[in-house]
């Protein structure tokens, strides 16, 4: 059966691969790129190949709060069920580290953004629909006063944190989810994929961006990732396994977990960076409610 997916960051790089065997396979797919240019220079790549498909396609700007707000509403005022949602747009290398809403780009590319598009999505999103997290091994553990740009982070230290964070917040959602909502999963897509990313960061050609969509595919519908709600999946090693977070510091990272989610939800109130002396750290949280999630 056809499944409508949306993915994020799709104009190149894995997200562009992993839209291209989606749609090989059958699938609905909606594209979202940073700009309106991109997106026709991703449409027309794809319809070479897959003549007679109707692509939609949107644009935001994933570093604004408005712009990610727009998205899901015109994903969801357009389309009345998402089956999967793919988050897979991220930044390394930025030439500004701080977005006009007072945060840190790669903060709020890799974290914000996506947590706030599935927020807004899941009134939409099938219940027994996947939402499939890009996470990465490189993972650092989160200061979140980093988020608002103190303390200042280079590139690798911010990129690792929000990975991090990304992957926090997904086991975090799933907990507050259980059965009443898509299945939440982080994935490691594999280390060094030929991606623009890793090129520019790294200097370096990189492996087959094939490695991390054929993953990405798998996540969004494969069998093995029916039950994985909460969990990560590592390429790498190709097996489920505990991110860093939860194998070197699972009771402070479980408070760090609360305390990032209620950071993002007072962020959406406030509209500019939170003091963390305002973040409440409530141990009566819907997630009490489901069953612990073994990694």
């Amino acid at each position: 059966m056809s499944k409508r997916i949306l993915i994020t960051g799709a104009t190149s790089g894995i997200g562009l691969e992993t839209a291209r065997m989606l749609l090989s396979r059958g699938h609905e797919v909606l594209l979202h790129g940073r700009s309106a240019s991109k997106l026709a220079s991703a449409k027309q790549s794809l319809n070479i190949q897959l003549t007679g498909t109707e692509l939609k396609t949107y644009a935001a700007d994933l570093s604004r709060l408005s712009e990610v707000e727009s998205l899901a509403a015109a994903v969801s005022e357009q389309h009345g069920v998402i089956d999967i949602l793919i988050n897979n747009a991220g930044v390394f290398t930025v030439s500004s580290p701080v977005t006009e809403d007072g945060l840190d780009v790669r903060f709020m590319v890799n974290t914000i953004a996506p947590w706030l598009l599935t927020q807004r999505l899941l009134p939409t999103l099938n219940r027994n629909g996947r939402v499939i997290n890009l996470s990465s091994a490189a993972q650092a553990p989160v200061d979140l006063g980093a988020l608002a740009g103190t303390p200042r982070l280079d590139d690798s230290q911010a990129y690792a944190q929000s990975k991090l964070a990304l992957t926090m917040w997904s086991r975090h959602l799933a907990l507050e989810l259980g059965n009443d909502g898509p299945a939440i999963i982080a994935v490691n897509p594999g280390s060094f994929l030929g991606s623009k990313m890793v090129k520019e960061a790294y200097g370096a050609d990189g492996k087959d961006l094939a490695i991390g969509a054929r993953i990405l595919t798998r996540a969004a519908l494969g069998e093995e990732f029916a039950n994985a709600t909460g969990m990560y999946f590592d390429n790498d090693s190709e097996r489920f396994a505990p991110p860093i977070w939860m194998a070197l510091m699972p009771a402070n990272a479980r408070k760090s977990s609360r305390r990032l989610n209620q950071y993002c939800r007072q962020l959406l109130t406030t509209r500019r960076p939170v003091s963390l002396n305002k973040v409440r750290s409530s141990r009566t949280v819907a997630h009490m409610r489901a069953a612990p999630i073994p990694f």
